[in-house]
């Protein structure tokens, strides 16, 4: 069963972590408030993520325009990127929209935008004007390629920059055509680096009192995840020639048309794997694939046999074989049903009901615990009024303290 919302929000061990709805009393970002000017996936993913882990992050969205594009595909894909945060409505193309936001920066801890470079200072409210509201401001631009650069006016978006960043320069497979991810892979990348460094700057500013401008390219981000793989294959005749590529470490189909992951990369793995197989399949039965390098060397030898030899067989079959063989094997997961029963998510908690659908929870398991879904996503401006009524002249450097 997965579990519903508002379960587990306190230690393992039963101890309770007292807090108002909507904080983590424990965690450092406890208090920090986080201004989110970003739009659709990226910087709203990075946010998301700090707000889980207690940031008070609030979205400053335009009312004319909708808001987050990302509301227009309706409620539950919205949710999806926005939960535990606020929503503050402001007309930013106006005087008096850009002075309510600079009251809002002037008590927050930092700002996260990601319009092309340079518009926010087109609007006045560029990191200057920012750190003059408020010294101990972090702002952090999300954007493409970086705020300089031959690339930085270029618009772009996901497989943009992972078609530049030398991901697909890496095969998987002997002979694999480039295709392209399914999950938005350069996007989340930087997602990840932006909330780890935001994490990082809103603490030194807390013990230090000086804030920082953050320039965070998505395309850098998975430059830095796929650049050293891509960079190993240099001097290769070929791609495929890399140890990396393996005909055994791969996905195979079986006879009925559903698909596994064999992971034998370990010789132990693949010994296993070939004795409790050989008295059935004869190509199996060899001590020629035993050792890894020979294994990488063939290669392609080996993938053709694996692929026949998995074509034999149904996915039950198998996934009994396997398991008693015991090597490094999955079903590969090819729907969101799949997922929901699956036992170990279920076992795990991963997933959880919520009114916005199922959702899944921040995956680390705090010791003093986490309740992932503390407060639903916002509806359009729907904080506004106690959000601009707290909001007062910036504090003083001396008075704002630090993140926690």
């Amino acid at each position: 069963m997965r579990r519903s919302r508002g379960e587990h929000t306190t230690p393992a061990d039963g101890a309770d972590v007292p807090g108002p709805p909507g904080e983590v009393a424990w965690s450092c970002l406890n208090g920090a408030r986080v201004l989110d000017l970003s739009r659709l996936l990226p910087g709203p993913f990075a946010t998301m993520l700090l707000a889980d882990l207690g940031a008070d992050v609030v979205k400053v969205e335009d009312a004319a325009s909708g808001g987050d594009p990302l509301r227009a595909f309706g409620r539950r894909r919205f949710a999806v990127n926005n939960r535990n945060k606020r929503s503050v409505a402001l007309d930013l193309r106006s005087a008096e929209g850009r002075a309510a936001f600079l009251r809002l920066a002037g008590r927050a801890d930092a700002v996260v935008e990601s319009f092309r470079p340079g518009v926010l200072d087109e609007m006045g409210l560029g990191y200057e004007r920012l750190r003059a509201a408020n010294p101990g401001i972090v702002l952090c631009s999300l954007s493409g390629f970086g705020q300089d650069g031959p690339y930085a006016g270029r618009p772009g978006h996901d497989l943009n920059f992972l078609g530049l960043s030398g991901f697909f320069a890496v095969p998987s497979r002997p002979d694999a055509e480039v295709t392209r991810p399914g999950v938005r892979v350069g996007d989340l990348i930087g997602s990840m680096y932006a909330a780890l460094s935001l994490a990082v700057a809103m603490m030194s500013a807390g013990r230090n009192g000086t804030g920082q401008h953050l320039d965070l390219s998505l395309h850098d981000a998975a430059t830095a995840w796929a650049g050293p793989a891509a960079l190993s294959l240099a001097g290769l005749a070929a791609p495929s020639d890399s140890p990396l590529v393996m005909g055994d470490n791969s996905v195979f189909a079986t006879s009925d048309g559903r698909l596994l992951s064999l992971a034998t990369f370990e010789d132990k793995f693949w010994r296993a794997f070939r004795e409790r197989l050989a008295g059935t399949f004869p190509d199996l039965d060899t001590a020629a694939f035993d050792g890894r390098a020979e294994r990488t060397r063939r290669k392609r030898e080996v993938e053709r046999i694996l692929t026949r030899t998995f074509a034999a067989r149904d996915l039950a079959w198998w996934s009994r074989v396997l398991d008693e063989a015991g090597v490094p094997w999955a079903p590969v997961l090819t729907g969101p049903d799949d997922l929901l029963n699956d036992p170990h998510i279920a076992a795990r908690e991963l997933i959880a009901d919520t009114a916005d659908g199922p959702a899944v929870r921040f995956p680390t398991r705090f010791g003093l615990g986490l309740d992932t879904f503390r407060r639903p996503a916002p509806e359009l401006g729907e904080h506004t009024a106690e959000l601009l009524g707290e909001a007062a002249p910036a504090r003083s450097e001396a008075a704002r303290g630090g993140a926690a």
